[in-house]
């Protein structure tokens, strides 16, 4: 098991219930905070058994937004749901403050009353059917709890009324009971009652301790690097750390292997590594043994939203503005070709899922990824998804790769092909068909324009120089420091790729966008010098030679419907989809 440290020590609380709601504690929350610890008891019990004369007493907040960043000590508590909030807590020594997370188990011992439940438990869910969903088990897990436990008198106001639907299962389950221990219940309080149901359903049902992690929306990465603590990257507060740490090589095995075990992927020696897709979309990568991780298993989520960012959001975020986002919906709408190119965790993915609200319509788009990180709002999208070779046998799977799927999309006549990250040979086929008339957005590992074209061109991509001026756009996005060292996201630029030259054995390419780390703006430096706005776009639209300049009015407009759209409130990513989509229809932004 892991061990749990808080970093400060614990007061003993003996107080339970309503009691604790007549404290001075209680008294200081806002309104939000009074009503969510009515029912969340375990967040008052908490702040009970801080010591505040050392460490100060947290402030509530009902939600996060990005001006806390700012925040240089932070101290306060945000509540996740019913039963979970967490606690971000400054270490004035470490580089990382604390992130602990509030649950209704917290620094507190039921594996004897947990030992007890499951004992009797045992005797009546063999008897039951097998759920076929997650939320089925939960459920039948709950009911069975309530079955075996009972509330001690006075604890919380006597017994509770049962629903009939609760009734009829009582009915039924007791046809099975056994009569373990002469059929006696297990007695508790009712917060007992709350922090074993807790428990057992986030360990059993769930992923035991990262389930708070996982169920914060405002977590990006989860990772343990071995012996040692879980660190967390947080949206708001950036680098943080757990008290959850692994101690002993053992524990930290056990728990890799069970976790493998439970999202379907077991490890083992033969096979260490493992990379899949949890329920709620999050990517997992695991490393297990120390042969290959001298400071033992290790593993990493990367969360992904269910709702990913919107481009106006990444407006507000500062990673482009308003001109940027309409030249890239312009571009993107007529058909070009794209590769948002950066280093690892610069956002790319993000930046092009973003992207895909400004594709038309009605267009067919087929997606293919190693994991499944794309959400495209298109009704009519294919995904698809590669797969490893599980085994030698034939019934146990082959493997299909990027390179086979892409293919495999050439012959479903797509208007759009949207490649997560172009890595191998599978970019040849990519440039093929841009080569036939198919659109292609990508991703990519390169720093510059230079940096991607010398990649592509080498093994183990190997695509012809003569095919590069097939890729119209490469937008290049960096994560760097602000002035308060502040991790931030920007759009360095964007650039157009002319032609090449096969005399000179050379590329040409425009800057059309730069950002400018001075000040953090955009400078749109291609304005009214845009080979792809006058020489592509302007051709496409019909537009005469001698008019072809009014495209950059075009571009205006555009960007100001974006920002009135903001204005609006239009936040959400299928909401602007849905503003983009009656404006073409309308003809306002055909």
């Amino acid at each position: 098991m892991p061990d749990i440290k808080l970093p400060f020590k614990t007061i003993e609380v003996k107080e339970h219930g309503a009691d604790l709601t007549q404290c001075g504690f209680y008294r200081l929350l806002p309104p939000e905070g009074k009503e969510y610890v009515e029912k969340s008891r375990h967040v008052l019990r908490y702040l009970h058994m801080m010591p505040v004369e050392k460490i100060g007493t947290p402030k509530f907040y009902p939600s996060l937004s990005k001006k806390m960043r700012d925040i240089t000590n932070p101290n306060l508590i945000y509540p996740v749901n019913q039963n979970i909030a967490v606690h971000i807590f400054p270490d004035e020594e470490g580089a990382r403050d604390y992130y602990i997370p509030i649950e209704p188990v917290i620094a507190q011992d039921f594996d004897d009353l947990i030992k007890k439940v499951e004992s009797r438990i045992v005797q009546i869910v063999d008897k039951l059917e097998e759920p076929e969903t997650i939320e089925e088990k939960k459920a039948i897990l709950e009911k069975c709890i309530d079955m075996v436990c009972d509330t001690k008198k006075g604890t919380n106001g006597g017994n509770e009324k049962e629903d009939n639907g609760k009734l009829k299962f009582l009915k039924f389950i007791s046809k099975f009971w056994n009569g373990y221990g002469n059929g006696e219940k297990v007695f508790v309080t009712s917060l007992e009652l709350e922090a074993i149901k807790y428990l057992m359903i986030r360990d059993i049902a769930g992923l035991g301790i990262l389930e708070p992690f996982l169920q914060d929306p405002y977590i990006e990465d989860i990772s343990c690097s071995g012996l040692g603590q879980i660190f967390i990257e947080h949206k708001i507060f950036e680098a943080l750390r757990s008290p959850i740490s692994f101690e002993k090589k053992e524990d930290l095995d056990d728990f890799i292997r069970n976790l493998s075990e439970k999202i379907g992927k077991p490890v083992s020696y033969r096979n260490p590594i493992v990379d899949a897709v949890l329920l709620d979309g999050s990517r997992i990568n695991i490393v297990f043994g120390e042969d290959i991780s001298k400071k033992g298993s290790n593993f990493t989520i990367r969360k992904f939203s269910e709702v990913p960012l919107c481009v106006l959001q990444l407006i507000e975020f500062g990673t482009l503005d308003y001109v940027m986002a309409a030249y890239l919906w312009l571009t993107l709408h007529e058909g070009m070709n794209c590769f948002i190119a950066g280093e690892t965790a610069s956002g790319k993915t993000t930046t092009m899922n973003a992207l895909t609200t400004f594709l038309p319509p009605n267009s067919k788009i087929v997606s293919i990824e190693d994991t499944p990180e794309l959400q495209v709002p298109h009704s009519n999208w294919i995904r698809e998804v590669t797969r490893t070779a599980e085994g030698k046998k034939e019934s146990e799977g082959a493997g299909v790769g990027m390179f086979d799927l892409l293919k495999a999309a050439l012959r479903q006549r797509p208007n759009e092909i949207i490649i997560g990250e172009i890595r191998g040979v599978e970019g040849n086929i990519a440039f093929q068909s841009m080569q036939t008339g198919h659109s292609v957005i990508s991703t990519f590992h390169a720093s510059s324009v230079e940096k991607l074209i010398q990649r592509l061109t080498g093994d183990p991509i190997n695509v012809p120089r003569s095919y590069i001026d097939s890729l119209n756009l490469v937008v290049i996005q960096n994560a760097v420091r602000g002035k308060e060292g502040k991790l931030l996201r920007r759009i360095t630029s964007i650039n157009e790729i002319v032609g090449y030259d096969s005399e000179t054995n050379s590329f040409s390419f425009i800057e059309v966008f730069k950002w400018n780390s001075a000040t953090d703006t955009f400078e749109f430096t291609g304005n009214m010098n845009s080979y792809l706005l006058e020489e592509k776009i302007a051709v496409k639209r019909m537009m005469p030679e001698s008019k072809r300049r009014s495209i950059y009015k075009e571009l205006e407009k555009r960007a100001r419907m974006l920002q009135k759209a903001h204005k609006l409130g239009v936040t959400n990513f299928y909401d602007l989809f849905v503003v983009l989509s009656k404006m073409e229809k309308e003809g306002i932004a055909a």
